[in-house]
């Protein structure tokens, strides 16, 4: 059969990329062809007709368009802010038991794996239309994947809180006992930590906590930024100014004070090394870089959001995290070897040095203001689960006070941070980077070439089989391809 003149090209085109503008006015076109009597249940469904074989305009969208407000710098700041935070501290330890060659391996995979973990949920966010964690996974997987995704954001979030609070608990009281002059042993009730923290929690994280929106921490983790990069030049600083602690007691106290040939051995660097703590290394490192929960409210409230834009703040973000980890593990490894702790700050422990009593007050101030943006990640996903989206300051200031007071009473009991970073690392940590963002991409590509090769064998059956068209219209629910298919047919008749 011949094609008409002039329409055949026209036709396949519309056939195969449909305009989503164009799509409305298909019912017209069609309700005027009686003599293919055509059933208007097909064309009744506006929803329905704008399933194209475009995948990003088949999902239904989660979500109107709210525009974001938060410019690109304070964005690369918040993200910065969430990835950097206690995990830093654990690097240098991770380093002298794994090796310099092994540690650096793993360090550059965790980060790239990090960015294309994070590419593959703005992609899956642009298909679903999703911008909150838990809306995206009970868009894919239904109700299981919403609660998988709640428990694993959840988990990590409040596990990290907890190591920075567990930091406040332990540095605040040996700083303020240092500025009254007072010895270590001293325990007066305003020195106990667990009192420490919970002033610190309702003095300054409140109300940062009670903030409506996120974009407002902005400045504050800059700030917090700032703090980390100076704890990271007083490591360099304290490396270059001693070339081994064994050899140097009194300027940073180090476990062996007695000098022999066999403390030089202790300062030698050790390339690759495999021992029973070499299985911390790779928990820690994924709690270090582990910012996804964050990923997406950041992402909403990024102004003239694109993908690509979004994109470009993680690639900054993770770069110069991987900048600042390696640096802080290497020079921090370096001044100690094998006599670094889990916790590089209780490495240095002198009296008599501002400088060291200054990083460990910046510290304590950086982390102090990572927890806001936490929290503001662990608030929402309460709210999304109670399907309570809608701004109410009643339930905005209880949520925040209740779990404010969770929060300090885990701290006040968990015995070691080491704990934290083994078990959110080896929970939450690989699920959030490895596992959960892949699978919602995997998922998401599976149902749209299914849909897609779906369409076009319904298709190509009508175009061979016109006779058998009532058989092939019931094998394919989507009204859009079915009325492209029923124009070429007609075409060809």
């Amino acid at each position: 059969m011949p094609f008409k003149s002039g329409l055949e090209l026209t036709e396949l085109q519309n056939m195969t990329v449909p305009e989503d503008d164009n799509i409305s006015n298909d019912s017209n076109d069609f309700t005027e062809v009686e003599n293919g009597q055509i059933n208007s249940k097909f064309i009744s469904d506006r929803e329905s007709r704008r399933s194209l074989t475009n995948s990003h305009l088949e999902k239904k969208k989660c979500e109107e368009y709210i525009p974001g407000t938060t410019s690109l710098q304070m964005s690369v700041f918040n993200l910065s802010n969430a990835i950097m935070g206690s995990g830093i501290l654990g690097l240098a330890f991770a380093l002298a038991n794994t090796g310099i060659i092994l540690f650096v391996f793993l360090l550059a995979s965790v980060t790239l794996l990090s960015i294309y973990s994070i590419n593959l949920l703005l992609i899956c966010s642009k298909e679903t239309g999703c911008m909150v964690y838990e809306k995206l996974g009970e868009q894919v997987f239904g109700t299981p994947g919403k609660m998988i995704v709640f428990g694993s954001t959840s988990l990590q979030n409040t596990g990290a809180m907890l190591s920075y609070l567990f930091i406040v608990k332990n540095e605040l009281p040996s700083a303020i006992k240092f500025l009254m002059g007072k010895e270590e042993a001293f325990s007066a009730w305003y020195v106990d930590g667990r009192i420490l923290v919970v002033a610190v929690t309702f003095t300054i994280i409140l109300p940062l906590c009670l903030l409506k929106n996120l974009g407002y921490l902005g400045y504050t983790s800059g700030f917090s930024l700032g703090c980390m990069v100076f704890f990271l030049i007083v490591v360099i600083f304290k490396k270059v100014q001693l070339s081994c602690p064994v050899l140097e007691p009194s300027a940073i106290s180090p476990i062996i004070s007695n000098v022999s040939s066999a403390h030089e051995d202790m300062c030698q660097p050790k390339y690759v090394t495999f021992n029973s703590k070499t299985v911390y290394a790779l928990p820690t490192l994924a709690f270090a870089f582990v910012c996804h929960p964050s990923v997406l409210p950041i992402y909403s409230e990024l102004k003239d959001r694109t993908q690509k834009r979004m994109q470009m703040v993680s690639n900054i973000s993770f770069f110069a995290m991987f900048i600042m980890y390696l640096m802080t593990a290497v020079f921090g490894y370096f001044t100690f070897y094998d006599n670094v702790h889990s916790d590089l700050l209780h490495n240095y422990q002198s009296r008599d040095d501002i400088l060291i009593l200054t990083v460990r007050v910046a510290v304590i101030f950086a982390v102090i203001l990572t927890v806001p943006v936490l929290f503001f990640t662990v608030r929402s996903s309460l709210f999304e689960m109670a399907k309570k989206t809608k701004y109410v300051l009643y339930h905005h200031v209880l949520v925040t006070l209740v779990l404010l007071i969770f929060i300090n009473m885990l701290v006040i009991f968990i015995p070691s941070m080491k704990d934290i970073f083994g078990v959110i690392g080896v929970t939450s940590a690989n699920m959030l980077i490895f596992i959960l963002p892949s699978s919602l991409y995997l998922k998401i590509t599976h149902q749209d070439t299914e849909k897609f090769t779906q369409r076009i064998s319904v298709c190509f059956s009508i175009l061979n089989s016109p006779c058998d068209l009532q058989g092939a219209l019931s094998a394919l629910p989507e009204p859009a391809l079915l009325l492209s298919c029923l124009r070429v047919f007609f075409i060809l008749q």
